[in-house]
């Protein structure tokens, strides 16, 4: 049996869906994703894209591409935040909060060299992104 999760942004006119196990789970820090969420870090779901449904309400997904690494989906109606396509790596972030069904098991700090918020929890802390997607894969301190 595949997994499934529903999920939807602030108002509930746009709803998704997330099969399968994410590809990774953890925390950003970089000052892009600070910016975007209004908080200090970012929880992220990393999953193929093919494992990421609109169910309803696609008229309502507005874009924001700063980027070419990220194209920043949203609700038009509310504001609420959606997702974040990553084509360059070919991976989309469902904003962790987004999937409340799902168990958010964090593995990994990425862009802790940006960290406004030091978290002691046992996590590897890698100063940009991994090697696989780019980064140096180089670890910093907790």
């Amino acid at each position: 049996m595949t997994d499934k999760h529903a999920g939807s942004c602030f108002c509930g006119a746009v709803t998704i869906e997330v099969t399968g196990a994410p590809e990774a789970m953890g925390y950003c820090h970089c000052r892009s994703c600070r910016s975007w969420s209004a908080g200090p870090v970012n929880a992220f779901t990393l999953w193929k894209p093919d494992n990421v449904k609109v169910t309803q309400g696609t008229q309502y997904i507005g874009h924001f591409q700063k980027t070419a690494l990220s194209d920043r989906q949203f609700c038009t109606r509310c504001g609420g935040h959606l997702m974040t396509a990553h084509p360059t790596f070919g991976l989309t972030d469902v904003f962790a909060a987004t999937i409340p069904s799902l168990a958010f098991v964090p593995g990994v700090h990425v862009n802790y060299a940006e960290t406004v918020l030091p978290m002691k929890d046992g996590l590897p802390k890698l100063r940009d992104f991994p090697a696989e997607l780019g980064g140096s894969g180089e670890s910093v301190p907790e």
